[in-house]
């Protein structure tokens, strides 16, 4: 893991838009949406692309487990990046490390590898001892409790960033059997978790080690100590790179190889010939297995992974998130607090219901005791998926996530977040006849689900409506809900007779659940009359590649439905070219043979452009000089509320005011806080604005020229000017667009 602050957010502003960008979908990757898996891999893009990259068992899973515990564990203090940050002048790790053990260059890292004394005469080793053998540390209570909590898939840290190998290596004689405990760590896991009948998971963070991790670490002339500390040089290093992860795929036949980041940094050549080995290994042993990344590979073949975050919105392709049971640290140190049980399973539902997976970190103290606060979280987490399982296991995401004031996600390295009774997360089942609605909270006697508006879904085929009871399997039926424009209004015992984090409502229809209309974007089908397969497209262009990695092929767009205010505009060719169809409604039967659209606003439409932080709109002021200032005002429908956003063709707006026809002009604005004006149309780049969506109908717009954002001011009054600045997660930068 990585504890860095600006690695952290350099990663996350590259790092995620591998997936970020690609459309959602609610069921990806169906029959015939990607070319058949070739019978053996060959080390190229081509055809590891070619490998499914997220096979059925793991989209059914869910919920998995993993552990940092290792040679970093010992010290207990600062992080799992302590064999690093030890060697960092002045850092809190470093002035740690010479008051208890002495200097590094006296009292080096592998000293917790190999064993020796710290200043108080205290021995301090890496060696944990088997319960059998009279120490603590039991890898079947581990996969026991793995069992308990809910996970259906788990497995080691084989290897982090300090160079230290959990296995009997024989390209690395760092390991656990030559030195430490002497004990075949990844086997004794791989082993337990396996008897368990649970997927097996292996960690591998290695690509960091000689790409930056020991960059404060004084140079070694032993050649041993240089493989430890990543100084091997570029050709022998990706070579052992490469090594080591072969021996894993051999020792231990992983169903997921999970990889940290730096991956870009590794050798191309031997990052192809990783996948192909392990994709042809995996054919011979009969299975399909997931290889995910941060950087380095792509969402063909392989899952994005989330540090400690997720997605905004519903994302595709299927996703993975690895999050931490604890804020402060990724291993064990002394005082680590913890998330609270809310916190994460809420976390883990929202992700759920945006078509990913969640991977939660624990940290087990280095002599393989695991803290009866982490247990407690676990346990609860697995208390409440045995009774209301069947809402999270084998369920898909719908067209919509949900909805509620709580926004969870948005990216890397976003808090988990507990919800409220307001909140409401989305699941279907496979079959889409089941429709799972989960409260993040303990709802009263009625519930109002804004979403099943009639204005945006038939509910004529809707047969039932239960509530989960606190017993697997068991449901109290509830009586027939009315629906109407604000949504579909449940009525639920006066006291719901049982205490649960979350309560869940069970939605049945006769056929399968109604097409639901967006209210951003576009929903396409790749069956007639609303039916088959879906994708959600928010704004945006779509390629024949972009439109396989959403779940619907090229050519495969079938029926569609449309938010207020948009329009798609299908190609017969790739990159937008060739025939093009515009359809600015509904279609229930489209027989143009599509290969790539686009997803744009209707330039005839006008829209009330909000600002999420004070829910004041975008206001010209009138009948104003060209040069004035655009301002923000209480919505009240006039013209000078209303705005037209019309394309260009060159992936940017105009934006036109209906009362004067002036456009907003970013008036060549170069630092933060420059006002935003208005103009006449001149074509120049200061009138363009790129428009992304930000997930949750949300929006950011970027001047052409400068890059800033239109920035709303905050918790400002009706009035107030409009500026620009360095986009950010602030809400101020966030606008939402509603057709007036």
């Amino acid at each position: 893991m990585r504890m860095s602050q600006s690695i952290s957010r350099r990663r996350l502003l590259a790092g995620a838009t591998a997936v970020v960008t690609a459309a959602v979908a609610t069921d990806v990757f169906a029959a015939g949406s990607a070319p058949a898996a070739p019978r053996t891999y060959q080390p190229t893009w081509d055809s590891v692309n070619r490998h499914p990259a997220a096979p059925e068992w793991f989209r059914d899973a869910k919920f998995g487990i993993y552990f940092h515990w290792g040679v970093f564990s010992v010290p207990a203090y600062d992080s799992e990046w302590y064999p690093r940050n030890m060697y960092v002048p002045d850092s809190k790790a470093n002035k740690h490390h010479i008051a208890t053990y002495g200097d590094p260059s006296d009292w080096p890292f592998h000293h917790f590898i190999d064993g020796a004394d710290d200043l108080a005469g205290n021995h301090q080793e890496f060696a944990p001892k088997l319960k059998s053998e009279g120490g603590a540390f039991d890898p079947d209570e581990w996969a026991q409790l793995f069992v308990d909590a809910g996970a259906r898939f788990a497995g080691p840290v084989a290897e982090h960033h300090d160079g230290y190998s959990m296995w009997d290596s024989q390209v690395n004689e760092w390991n656990s059997v030559r030195r430490g405990p002497r004990l075949d760590l990844l086997k004794l896991f791989t082993d337990a978790i396996r008897a368990k009948q649970l997927k097996l998971l292996v960690a591998m963070h290695h690509a960091y080690n000689y790409t930056g991790y020991y960059e404060y670490a004084p140079a070694q002339s032993d050649e041993s100590l240089k493989k430890l500390y990543g100084q091997l040089g570029p050709e022998q290093e990706n070579q052992l790179w490469y090594d080591k992860l072969k021996e894993v795929v051999d020792r231990a036949e992983p169903d997921i190889l999970w990889q940290d980041w730096r991956l870009d940094h590794v050798d191309e050549r031997q990052r192809l010939n990783f996948l192909a080995y392990y994709y042809n290994q995996a054919d011979r042993w009969g299975r399909e297995v997931v290889a995910t990344y941060k950087d380095g590979f792509n969402s063909h073949g392989q899952v994005f992974d989330y540090e400690r975050g997720g997605p905004a919105d519903l994302t595709a392709p299927y996703w993975l998130t690895d999050d931490s049971i604890s804020s402060s640290s990724w291993c064990y140190t002394e005082g680590i607090g913890y998330y609270s049980l809310a916190q994460m399973l809420h976390s883990f539902i929202d992700r759920v219901s945006k078509n990913g997976n969640m991977l939660l970190n624990i940290a087990p103290k280095a002599d393989g005791t695991i803290p009866q606060g982490q247990r407690d979280i676990l346990l609860g987490i697995g208390d409440y998926l045995k009774r209301f399982g069947e809402s999270v296991y084998g369920t898909r995401a719908w067209t919509a996530y949900g909805e509620g004031p709580t926004k969870m996600g948005g990216g890397s390295f976003t808090r988990p977040t507990a919800g409220t009774a307001q909140d409401i997360r989305f699941t279907r089942n496979k079959a889409n006849t089941v429709l799972y609605a989960t409260v993040l909270g303990r709802p009263g006697s009625s519930l109002t689900i804004g979403t099943l508006a009639s204005d945006r879904i038939a509910l004529d085929s809707l047969s039932s409506v239960q509530l989960l009871n606190a017993t697997a399997g068991t449901y109290i039926d509830l009586p027939a809900p009315t629906q109407d424009a604000t949504g579909l209004r449940v009525t639920l015992p006066p006291t719901v007779p049982f205490d649960a984090p979350a309560y869940v409502l069970k939605l049945r229809f006769s056929g399968r659940i109604p097409a639901l209309r967006p209210l951003t974007g576009a929903v396409a089908f790749n069956g007639f009359g609303y039916g088959g397969d879906s994708a959600a497209l928010p704004l945006g262009g779509y390629t024949a590649e972009q439109l396989t990695l959403a779940g619907l092929p090229p050519r495969t767009l079938s029926s569609l439905r449309l938010a207020p205010g948009y329009e798609l505009v299908g190609y017969s060719g790739d990159d937008f070219t060739g025939t093009s169809w515009t359809f600015t409604a509904d279609n229930a039967g489209i027989r143009k043979r599509i290969t790539s659209l686009k997803v744009v606003f209707n330039p005839s439409a006008h829209f009330r452009i909000t600002n999420v932080t004070n829910g004041l709109a975008l206001d010209s002021g009138g009948d104003v000089p060209s040069g004035s200032v655009l301002k923000q005002w209480t919505w009240d429908a006039s013209p000078n509320l209303q705005w037209q956003a019309v394309d260009l063709g060159n992936g940017y707006y105009k934006l036109v005011n209906r009362a004067n026809g002036m456009v907003a002009d970013g008036w060549g604005a170069t630092s933060d806080g420059a006002t935003a004006r208005q103009a006449d149309w001149n074509g120049g780049t200061d009138q363009q604005w790129l428009i992304i969506h930000r997930g949750d109908d949300r929006y950011s717009l970027a001047n052409r020229t400068t890059g800033l954002v239109l920035d709303g001011g905050g918790k400002v009054s009706a009035g107030s000017v409009t500026k620009q600045w360095t986009w950010g997660a602030s809400t101020n930068l966030l606008w939402t667009f509603t057709e007036s």
